[in-house]
């Protein structure tokens, strides 16, 4: 991310701890599939031997059946070598998550082979079904849920069986049906095998169709009505990965085509480094029945709007509702804005995937009255809320694939969905679902991302080629991107700093730092900012931490901490070189080298924003400063300047960038790098603290 090169460095170590919990969490769900692995040297190699995962997966054995009408049943079974604690801990329990409107989970075999010798099985008692989690508290959603089994007497050396079978009935999205499935290739799975077993009835289907549509390309030239009716059957199977067999089974309503893989994950796990980044993350198999995109995009938008339009007295409870909140605009505010702000503050969001509820959703007045919904939801709810004279109000699905256009049809693409409104010549793209986020702001990772864009759910009925488009979300913000940070700091006489932080941010970095705090207790909001002073150089203690409302998205967001730093200057030395109290600004990467006959491509300097930092510091009687020379550089892409001087004991200092442009030609490489050099050598520049006698 662009962007991400010119956070405050505070902001980057935030980020990582995201990411550090991430890892976390998924090493907790490597009860499941571990996910943990290096290739081990040659038993002749000098190199020491790599200690054993903690648990390897000897077999994973997984067999897919569909029918006709989309129902389906898979069955899992896995063996698992148990190495050491760790891989206890990891498998002390197994969890399953379904939802039970329509899925049923069964575990039919768990069975411990103790290294010792002697066996023992799980028993029912051990299994539970609760509500996942994240719906404890909201009892709409209590079909989503996880079926757990506790694990008792595991030790290093045993080895676990478990089956899992998992059968669906009646999704809503039936009678279609997809699959994305990837073969282990972290090395903690030895062998695996994979069983895909459909039916030859819809081959046969989609064969008549393209005969009676007299086309080659059944996507452009088949009628749309019939690309409505007829499914059509596509697998995709990574060149890497091969079947090793089909075969045709059955005759006539029983035919039956199964493939079948045998993989050796080791090998795989060999030729990682071979991969493009692209193959990396395409599944290995994908199988989908929808024939094309807009198939796809009016099913879904046929299911979501069988929910969002509201009849009779409903109709009426909802566009009363729409004019109190329009009626109680907060100043400034339009009605659009005002309805954003009730949606996203006012309806709880429930953080469920996407697919878990398999896309059907409550009605508006469901989710209006009992003030909590999913992120796709309060999409429709605010959609719904919107007066109806105002026109281009869509549903936009954004897919963590960035080949998404290009990928086969299917609903397991879909990550997130957002509201797209047109205005004229402009577009804006809304985000209901993350509660805290200004209107018309979204990640910075995801502004200009292409999306699939469902149009107008209550426009009736549409062709289906009508129905979809390709879009993209809003590439700009709503409001210039800029952030300030003021130190007021103390120095005493025994070498102690005390020091009141102050951030007002906004653009990126605010949302960041907005959602950090609403979804952190407030007993805990000393951690984050323990973070921020982590980043910025300060190694000492959180004394108290304010925010402004996470929740008041008209103005920027402010943080406040202080801070006491022990032994910060050791008054034993009669000079000490004393940095200067400010965060480094962070700044784009210098233009890479572009690989050989390649043309060179633009500088990239992200979403234009500018920073600025100040420092007061008090220093103790008796103690004289010299202050480094300050700085200037002036580009037409960005500008950067930076004042230092002392008066008394009281040192004054300051920096400000200001990026003005998104990017700069390639041409332009020899004079960003001397801008970068020139901001960097001022970054490390720091006063000279003499004291008359040392303490």
């Amino acid at each position: 991310m662009r962007l991400a090169h010119r956070m405050i460095p505070v902001l980057r170590t935030s980020a990582a701890s995201c990411l550090l919990a991430c890892v976390i969490l998924s090493l907790a769900a490597a009860r499941q599939a571990p996910q943990d692995s290096t290739e081990k040297p040659a038993a002749n190699s000098s190199i020491p031997a790599e200690p054993p995962n903690p648990a390897q997966i000897e077999l994973l054995e997984t067999r897919i059946r569909f029918d006709v009408n989309g129902d389906s049943r898979k069955e899992v079974h896995t063996l698992v070598r148990i190495n050491s604690e760790l891989g206890v801990r990891q498998f002390a329990r197994l969890n399953f998550d379904y939802n039970r409107s329509f899925e049923a989970v069964e575990i039919p075999l768990v069975h411990i082979t103790h290294s010792s010798g002697g066996t023992a099985d799980i028993l029912p008692s051990a299994i539970t079904d609760n509500p996942n989690p994240a719906v404890v508290n909201y009892p709409a959603y209590h079909d989503v849920r996880v079926k757990s089994v506790r694990i008792l007497g595991l030790q290093p050396g045993d080895l676990l069986e478990y089956r899992v079978i998992t059968t669906t009935s009646h999704h809503p999205l039936a009678p279609d049906f997809w699959l994305d499935h990837s073969f282990d290739r972290s090395g903690v799975v030895t062998r695996e095998l994979f069983e895909l077993n459909l039916p030859d009835s819809i081959f046969k289907e989609w064969e008549n169709a393209k005969v009676a549509g007299d086309s080659q390309d059944p996507s452009v030239k088949l009628p749309a009505s019939d690309f409505v009716v007829y499914r059509g059957p596509q697998i995709y199977t990574s060149p890497q990965t091969p079947e090793n067999s089909k075969e045709e089974i059955g005759e006539g309503e029983t035919a039956r085509r199964v493939l079948t893989w045998s993989i050796d994950s080791a090998r795989l796990a060999k030729e990682v480094a071979n991969i493009s980044a692209a193959d990396h993350a395409k599944s290995d198999i994908i199988m989908t029945t929808f024939s094309w995109w807009p198939r796809l995009a009016l099913k879904m938008k046929i299911l979501m709007a069988s929910q969002s339009p509201v009849p009779g007295n409903a109709a009426q409870a909802v566009s009363k509702k729409s004019e109190e909140i329009c009626a109680s605009a907060f100043k400034g505010e339009n009605c659009e804005e005002a309805l954003y702000s009730f949606v996203s503050q006012n309806i709880k969001t429930v953080n469920l995937p996407l697919d878990s509820t398999g896309f059907k959703l409550r009605s508006p007045l469901e989710v209006l009255s009992s003030g909590y919904g999913t992120s796709e939801e309060k999409c429709i709810l605010f959609l719904e809320l919107l007066p109806g004279v105002l026109g281009g109000r869509h549903l936009a699905i954004w897919s963590q694939q960035t080949s998404f256009l290009h990928e086969l049809p299917r609903p397991s693409l879909f990550n997130r969905m957002f509201v797209f409104l047109e205005r004229g010549d402009r577009s804006l793209s809304l985000d209901p679902g993350s509660e805290v986020a200004p209107f018309g702001a979204i990640p910075a990772n995801l502004r200009g991302a292409t999306v699939l864009i469902l149009r107008d759910l209550n426009s009736g009925y549409q062709r289906a080629e009508d129905t979809v488009r390709w879009g993209k979300l809003s590439s700009e913000l709503p409001f210039r991107s800029a952030q300030s940070v003021t130190v007021n700091a103390r120095l005493s006489d025994d070498g102690k700093l005390a020091a009141k932080v102050h951030y007002s941010l906004r653009g990126d970095n605010e949302l960041l730092l907005r959602i950090a705090f609403h979804k952190t207790p407030k007993e805990n909001w000393k951690d984050i900012a323990q973070l921020l002073s982590f980043s910025d150089g300060f190694r000492g203690k959180i004394e108290d931490v304010s925010a402004s409302d996470p929740y008041a998205t008209h103005d920027p967001f402010t943080v406040d901490y202080e801070i006491t730093i022990p032994k910060f200057v050791d008054w034993s030395k009669k000079s000490v070189q004393v940095p200067a109290l400010l965060p480094q600004i962070g700044l784009p990467d210098p233009p890479a080298k572009p690989p050989a006959g390649a043309k060179p491509s633009p500088i990239e300097l992200g979403t234009p924003l500018e920073v600025t930092t100040a420092m007061t510091l008090y220093l103790p009687p008796g103690v004289s400063v010299q202050v480094p020379t300050g700085t200037s550089v002036q580009r037409d892409y960005a500008t950067f300047s930076s004042l230092y001087s002392a008066k008394g004991q009281t040192i004054i200092a300051s920096r400000h960038i200001n990026f003005l442009l998104r990017q700069i030609p390639a041409d332009r490489a020899t004079d960003f790098n001397a801008f970068l050099h020139a901001v960097q050598n001022d970054q490390s520049q720091s006063f000279t603290i003499t004291s008359s006698a040392p303490k």
